[in-house]
């Protein structure tokens, strides 16, 4: 009896920005947690604390008055396969089990563009990180050049990541539903991009579109 192979997985080595709006938009039908108590953080973390591979990404209220710097980092989401848990930073600060948690080198845990996320939360709190992968790294190293979340994203999984949200105010009050979606898709998304890449390493069922390299 034959064995079922793979399909083979054909990446862009750069997916092209204008195809981006072309893809179905992706949706997040996991569980979204917003933590705005210290409590209600330490015991996310416990949960958190509990899984094997975890997303991470961070949101901050953007400044547009001239010669005003960059304001704190106002939200950190953490996400599961199939949980986010939104820790918002200006109403608790970073807590102790919060530092617990980006210490730590036991789980895998992933970002995009982590460096600077880091830089910002170190802001809030001095720290020492514990061990990150970079999806950038992660994804250069079988030849895909996208940077973005957004088009490492399209490339990969053919859907689009809204960015409609990203200049909304993320010190207000309550985050709106849509806030709240677009906040748990950006940290799931590189628990999910991270375990897709993970898998086609391994299995070798993939092929580079190297395109025009001069574009």
């Amino acid at each position: 009896m034959l064995s079922k192979r793979t399909q083979m997985k054909i990446l862009k080595n750069r997916f092209d920005k204008e195809l981006i709006a072309t893809l179905p938009k992706v949706s997040f039908e996991g569980r979204i947690v917003t933590v705005i108590s210290e409590a209600e953080a330490d015991r996310a973390v416990d949960y958190l604390m509990s899984q094997t591979c975890l997303g991470f990404d961070t949101e901050t209220k953007p400044s547009f008055k001239k010669g005003k710097g960059m304001n704190n980092v106002a939200l950190l989401q953490v996400s599961s396969d199939d949980t986010c848990f939104l820790f918002r930073l200006n109403r608790i600060g970073l807590t102790n089990s919060l530092v617990r948690l980006l210490s730590d080198n036991t789980i895998t845990k992933v970002g995009l563009s982590w460096n600077d996320d880091l830089r910002q939360l170190l802001r809030l709190r001095d720290f020492i990180a514990g061990t990150f992968i970079e999806l950038q790294n992660y994804a250069k190293e079988i030849g895909i050049d996208d940077m973005s979340l957004q088009k490492l994203y399209a490339n990969v999984f053919g859907e689009k990541i809204s960015k409609s949200q990203r200049l909304s105010n993320w010190e207000s009050s309550s985050l709106s539903e849509s806030q709240q979606v677009y906040a748990a898709i950006d940290a799931w998304a590189c628990v999910r991009l991270y375990k897709e890449l993970t898998r086609i390493k391994e299995s070798g069922d993939y092929v580079i579109d190297w395109g025009d390299e001069e574009e």
